[in-house]
């Protein structure tokens, strides 16, 4: 088979003006980037107004291992396979950050004959909306310690300084540093951090926002520190909110791209769920529910990341209602949570355990499948499991794994090959999730806004990880204590914690019990509006691995990009 570029560069790909006019949106509301690639102006949404919303699917997935299960390509290959059974579908996807394309996971265009086109532009600078977010995030940084090399006028606290600085690498380096050396000409000496620029509260405002005076707003309620007399500093209070919207004011605007069929994609915001929020845009998920019938999007790594955080923040902002939850899995990621194997992130996979059938294993891994249908029912959502088959894969592991996710409460369970056959590799489970749709469902929120701050951590911990409870730091409890005093505490939570375990420990696999949660610390995100605790040794700025997938990507003798998956 092809590898995921090739088939990429050797797709047909139709104008995207002619993609546009197919899914119902006029010349006019669009600004092209180049001939594949185009901005949907928001004044869309004035004109599909009274439009039926479709039927919204989330795609999520087991807790992730290493090896890759394949959530976003069983996104992108539902949808096709949505519209090769003659249903009217659009797709909604992040978009990829350059540190995972450059580090241990590779791209976020799908994989085989189940990609979003153009995929090289697409996983590498795109339409400018990451640089944007950067950009945005930094000038904020630059002019809070511009304000204290400029005599400090705010009286800010600098230990009290709460926004880094992003880039969008993985760059280890950057975790931790001192900055304004160099005398009086260098700036105001103190420690700082980067995070990777789509953790930045940035990202998380163009992913929730409903419009260019809702960022401007947001952008205007974003508290940066506190001055010494303890009251917040905001970004409003430093004068930089304009010319932060202005900053973001084309990156607001969803990107229409195309899949391999030639059906329309919007990808737009994103991509961590870890230490982020790792859905793509509300304003694209709207603009998609009045074009389509069906709507299929995708939250970050597993349900207890994204999903929790796309059902219980971004569906109450986008006042979104999904109609059915897929959620992916593979033989060999269940043989691994049940102890078949060891694979850690940058390391060789040991791929003769992998292929080797272990049933004992698999159904002891099959705990973790059954604890993540079980979180969805939780919210009231019904569960299709799309069991993303691999070649190697025995019809006695994919019958275990059925059964297993059936009795687990799942409605249907069917194997998907939407890698290796595009489209229609992907019927069965296109009809499942079709027939799921047409029943009624009991969506509700896993906690209410008005419960105190730890009576919300403690109920996403034991009741979607797993756990017997929660300790806190005491900078924890200080910050807790601060932000209930604020009023804050009727905001929701985006708990920031390792995706390779439903707990907060990445070496506990399958279903672990008996482990406390412990939140080092808890930040506002108040133009976001949540509250983001940091689970145990979460960073929100990653490394990158022994040896980088940037060391693959080359150019040829003809200048065609080559390495790049």
């Amino acid at each position: 088979m092809l590898s995921d570029l090739e088939i990429a560069q050797q797709a047909e790909m139709r104008p995207i003006v002619d993609v546009a006019s197919d899914a119902g949106i006029q010349r006019e509301e669009l600004k092209l980037y180049g001939d594949h690639m185009a901005k949907v102006d928001l004044s869309i949404l004035d004109r599909l107004a009274d439009e039926p919303d479709a039927k919204f699917i989330l795609v999520t997935a087991i807790t992730p291992t290493p090896l890759g299960e394949g959530k976003t390509v069983v996104t992108l290959g539902l949808a096709q396979a949505m519209r090769h059974i003659g249903k009217k579908a659009m797709a909604t996807m992040r978009e990829p950050s350059m540190g995972p394309t450059f580090g241990i996971k590779g791209g976020a265009c799908g994989g085989g004959y189940a990609q979003a086109v153009p995929m090289e532009d697409i996983n590498l600078h795109f339409t400018g909306d990451i640089h944007a977010v950067g950009a945005t995030n930094n000038l904020l940084a630059a002019m809070i310690d511009g304000s204290l090399w400029h005599k400090n006028p705010l009286n800010i606290d600098p230990f009290s300084i709460s926004w880094n600085r992003g880039v969008d690498m993985n760059d280890v380096a950057l975790r931790n540093m001192v900055i304004g050396l160099g005398g009086r000409s260098g700036g105001w000496p103190r420690e700082a951090q980067f995070d990777i620029t789509v953790a930045s509260e940035v990202m998380a405002i163009l992913a929730l926002t409903s419009g260019l005076t809702d960022i401007r707003e947001r952008f205007g309620r974003i508290q940066v520190a506190y001055d010494r007399d303890g009251n917040p500093v905001t970004a409003e209070d430093l004068d930089a909110a304009g010319a932060m919207t202005v900053l973001m004011k084309d990156a607001i605007k969803p990107n229409l791209c195309q899949q391999l069929d030639n059906g329309p994609i919007f990808v737009h915001a994103g991509p961590f769920a870890n230490i982020a929020i790792g859905t793509n845009s509300i304003l694209a998920d709207r603009i998609a529910v009045k074009l389509a019938d069906y709507v299929v999007t995708e939250a970050g790594f597993g349900a207890d990341c994204g999903a929790e955080k796309f059902l219980n923040i971004k569906c109450r902002v986008g006042e979104l209602k999904p109609s059915a939850v897929v959620i992916v899995a593979t033989v060999r990621a269940l043989k691994m949570h049940g102890g078949a194997f060891e694979f850690k992130p940058g390391r060789k996979p040991p791929m003769d355990e992998i292929v080797k059938p272990n049933m004992p294993a698999l159904r002891a891994g099959c705990a973790n499948l059954a604890k993540h249908i079980e979180n969805m029912g939780k919210m009231g959502l019904p569960v299709v499991v799309s069991l993303n088959a691999f070649p190697t894969d025995t019809q006695e592991e994919l019958d275990v794994v059925q059964e297993e996710a059936l009795a687990a409460g799942a409605k249907a369970a069917v194997e998907t090959r939407v890698h290796s056959d595009g489209g229609p590799g992907g019927v069965e489970l296109a009809e499942a999730v079709v027939e799921v749709c047409a029943q009624d469902n009991d969506f509700k929120f896993l906690y209410p806004l008005d419960a105190p701050i730890k009576e919300k951590i403690e109920t996403i911990a034991v009741e979607i990880y797993g756990a017997d409870g929660v300790e806190y730091s005491p900078i924890a409890e200080r910050n807790i204590s601060q932000f209930t005093k604020q009023g804050l505490d009727n905001l929701p939570i985006c708990m920031a914690k390792t995706h390779l375990s439903l707990s907060h420990d990445p070496l506990l696999k399958g279903r672990p019990t008996g482990f406390t949660v412990p939140i080092r610390d808890i930040r506002p995100s108040l133009g976001a509006g949540f509250l983001y605790p940091l689970c145990g040794e979460m960073r929100t700025m990653p490394g990158l691995p022994t040896r980088p997938a940037a060391v693959d990507v080359d150019i040829d003798e003809d200048g065609t990009t080559v390495g790049l998956f």
